[in-house]
């Protein structure tokens, strides 16, 4: 297991942060397996159902291929600071991420840590999540009172992956730790082979958990804005509360402000939504 290169003394929090644990089990339904926290960091921008439905098509590959019980899975929106493309406020990701954790499944919640300050490398987030369940709340137990470490584990779409196999996207060092200490779900996404991604990964592939999409969804945030921006429904693309949200605050009305490059080292998909402009939606709906 690579060591831990991060040192805890060094974490910030934002202003009236308390981290939840709410929805966590606290108590083990099976001793013989090892607890394990699913955490997604992502811009969110919004958050849509394929987000939502990589947590169970990860508890569904959990259950039937490993050793591992999941007691919590959290939405961990990445900081304004990230200046992504298209990235609202991190107050909007932030209520909308919660509308949509409280709707769908009972295990789901959002960690505002990496949202309300500066930008934070994945790493450092899952150091976060690893002091505050490991050292703050202590882990979980067994029924018979044993205590358990809970592992933390990283989840994520297949273009994640394919950026951290690309050279001088992601720190070594920073890969060694995110896939050597922690692991990794990756979720099938359409347009993002896995396989090959993960050749270069070799190192770290005992810790690299591939989860094939047995129905395809193409669904995504950049798309999301794109039809909202056209005036185009979303409904049944995101969770009813969060078009609710979207339609009473009036968001995606326009390009977000920022337009600058997006920071390399996080690797987060980098569409370009003039590409999708011209790909995605129907020669009339194009803009000139």
């Amino acid at each position: 297991m690579a060591s831990n290169i991060h040192l805890t003394e060094s974490f910030t929090n934002p202003p009236d942060y308390s981290f939840p644990h709410h929805r966590i089990s606290r108590t083990m339904r099976d001793p013989q397996k090892t607890p394990i926290v699913l955490v997604a960091c992502g811009s969110f921008s919004p958050v849509t159902y394929l987000h939502l439905r990589m947590f169970e098509m990860a508890k569904d590959y959990v259950r039937q291929n490993t050793d591992f019980e999941i007691i919590g899975g959290y939405l961990s929106p990445v900081s304004d600071m990230y200046k992504k493309p298209g990235l609202l406020s991190a107050r909007h990701r932030v209520n909308m991420c919660t509308l949509a954790a409280e709707e769908s499944a009972n295990w789901l919640m959002v960690d505002t840590w990496e949202a309300f300050q500066s930008y934070q490398r994945t790493a450092i987030v899952l150091d976060h999540f690893d002091h505050e369940i490991n050292t703050v709340l202590g882990g979980v137990y067994t029924e018979d009172g044993e205590h358990r470490n809970v592992r933390v584990m990283l989840l994520a779409g297949s273009d994640l992956i394919s950026t951290m196999s690309e050279p001088g996207v992601w720190s070594y060092a920073d890969l060694d730790h995110i896939l050597g200490r922690y692991g990794t779900f990756i979720v099938e996404r359409a347009g993002s082979g896995m396989d090959q991604a993960t050749d270069s990964l070799a190192k770290w592939r005992h810790n690299i958990y591939l989860i094939s999409q047995l129905i395809q969804n193409d669904v995504s945030s950049t798309k999301v804005r794109l039809f909202l921006r056209r005036g185009l429904s979303v409904r049944y693309l995101l969770p009813n509360p969060v078009v609710d949200y979207i339609e009473q605050n009036g968001l995606y009305l326009e390009e977000s402000p920022n337009t600058s490059t997006t920071n390399s080292e996080k690797g987060k998909d980098r569409d370009s939504t003039n590409t999708l402009l011209k790909k995605d939606l129907p020669a009339q709906q194009q803009v000139c």
